[in-house]
């Protein structure tokens, strides 16, 4: 085969240190344009992004030549240093980790409307309840110490 060819798409997800709940609504959007412009400037493509006040989901699709721990790195890092400097949350951070599913094509409208209805899913649902819902479907082993 003379070309490559590839679809390679992720649901990401994190949250803030001690799932403390500290991404205020009032700034929740800028922060989620703000991981948006990152994975962008990477070279990679965010399909939607948002979450509660205390994670977030992304769903982007990469190039071959990405690598995800890579890419997390400087989501956290980036995301850190501009909400210490531009909205001034000094105690700001995300926790250590991540959860990471790969989505089919097929499966990346269900995933976008999943991610877009978060405020009404954790009514009913915490976020530890949720990834553990999201690890156990996806057949991820997990030691719930560290959840």
């Amino acid at each position: 085969m003379s070309s490559t060819y590839f679809s390679l798409h992720y649901h990401i997800v994190f949250g803030t240190k001690n799932r403390a709940p500290v991404i205020d609504a009032k700034w929740r959007p800028r922060l989620y344009d703000y991981l948006g412009g990152i994975v962008h400037r990477l070279g990679g493509f965010s399909k939607r992004i948002g979450g509660i006040d205390d994670h977030v989901h992304l769903l982007v699709s990469l190039k071959s030549t990405h690598n995800l721990a890579d890419l997390m790195r400087e989501l956290k890092k980036s995301s850190s240093v501009w909400v210490h400097d531009t909205l001034g949350e000094k105690q700001f951070a995300w926790q250590e980790g991540y959860a990471a599913f790969t989505v089919s094509a097929s499966g990346l409208d269900a995933v976008a409307k999943y991610i877009a209805n978060q405020e009404q899913h954790h009514k009913m649902k915490s976020f530890r309840d949720e990834l553990v819902e999201m690890l156990e479907k996806s057949g991820v082993d997990y030691n719930p110490d560290y959840l």
